[in-house]
């Protein structure tokens, strides 16, 4: 519903405006009386669990077996372990700065002063790289860490990361190769696409870590990480290069066939007028497959990768903390509600620019 819709109409009071949408008949009265009480009882109810009544620190954990409100101890205790995994304790400072640089890389690629094809690539070579120095170390006196002891909220960000890095610019090659003229092009491209998306996730990646080491030369198989990130990227590619193709299909035909005539290279039209139309046309649909993919992060879980979600679980896994696992996958849902609302907001404001621009 849209801002215009909420606003009461020209010369109307707001507050004669809520009567009327509110209480315009007994029955919509009472709906309204009781919705309102039962929506302040459930905050107030939700405000005494997770703050009025909550244990705060792990010197009162004691204090949580009787407490009327949630055990925030847990997070307290064994935060470090939701948020680093299995990452060497006094080495979390790298996890955390690597956190930090990657979060800033894609609030910088938010900023539309940064928006060109050099500019973000230069950013995110620069952040990307960082990230995997910080956290693999072997350079700069840093101690290496192996991709084994990665985990926790960083190996989530890590793997989120890496997939658009990878899947994106793959989208864009597999989107075009699709509509080329080449019939032997076009068939692969389409055979591939279809072939990825008729497969569940879980598939590609527990073949990508299980199956390929069988088939695969020593020096080709990479590290099980490498290999279930690669296989994610595929997964990802696969469904952007439709949405892609979808923006470059709602393109008139008449503007390909005026830079061909004005003797334009395929590069120059494909960079400069055909890409930047076709992303901003699946704005919605592409920050939709964003959020789809940061939260299919926690598949990862499943294949023995040690992410956010399977750290809250070795959280409570030992017995004094059993009993408050309802706290520790609260704050695994705000860390995922954080990043999610984030990029969502950000896409309703990319689709408000998008709109205003065409005024």
């Amino acid at each position: 519903m849209s801002d215009a819709t909420l606003a009461p109409p020209p010369g109307d009071s707001r507050l004669a405006y809520l009567r009327r949408r509110l209480f315009s008949t007994w029955f919509d009265g009472i709906v309204t009386v009781v919705s309102g009480l039962a929506l302040l009882w459930l905050i107030t109810t939700v405000l005494s669990w997770a703050l009025l009544d909550a244990v705060w620190s792990e010197e009162n954990a004691e204090a949580c077996k009787d407490a009327a409100g949630a055990c925030w101890a847990v997070i307290d205790a064994r935060g470090r372990l939701i948020l680093f995994g299995l990452y060497p304790y006094e080495q979390h400072w790298r996890s955390a700065l690597g956190c930090a640089i990657i979060i800033a890389t894609m609030g910088l690629s938010c900023w539309p002063a940064m928006w060109g094809m050099w500019r973000l690539l230069g950013l995110w070579l620069a952040g990307f790289g960082s990230f995997v120095i910080l956290l693999h170390g072997g350079v700069f006196g840093l101690e290496v860490v192996t991709s084994e002891q990665w985990g926790g909220l960083a190996l989530t960000v890590f793997i989120f990361a890496s997939v658009f890095v990878i899947g994106m610019p793959l989208a864009v090659v597999l989107a075009l190769a699709r509509r080329s003229n080449l019939p032997i092009i076009s068939w692969m491209a389409a055979i591939f696409i279809d072939t990825v998306r008729s497969l569940p996730l879980l598939t590609i990646l527990f073949a990508a870590a299980v199956v390929v080491p069988f088939v695969l030369p020593d020096w080709a198989q990479g590290t099980k990480l490498g290999r279930v990130i690669f296989g994610f990227a595929l997964f990802y590619a696969a469904y952007q290069a439709e949405i892609i193709r979808a923006g470059i299909q709602s393109i008139p035909k008449g503007q390909e066939e005026a830079a061909q005539a004005l003797g334009m290279t395929y590069r120059s039209t494909v960079l400069d007028i055909i890409l930047p139309q076709a992303f901003r046309n699946t704005l919605p649909s592409t920050i939709n497959q964003v959020v789809i993919t940061f939260k299919e992060t926690s598949i990862v879980t499943i294949i023995g990768f040690f992410e956010v979600t399977a750290s809250a679980s070795a959280a409570v896994g030992r017995g004094e903390w059993g009993a408050y696992y309802v706290e520790v996958y609260v704050f695994v849902a705000l860390v995922y509600f954080i990043f999610v609302f984030g990029l969502s907001r950000y896409g309703a404001y990319l689709e408000r620019r998008s709109r205003l621009s065409h005024v």
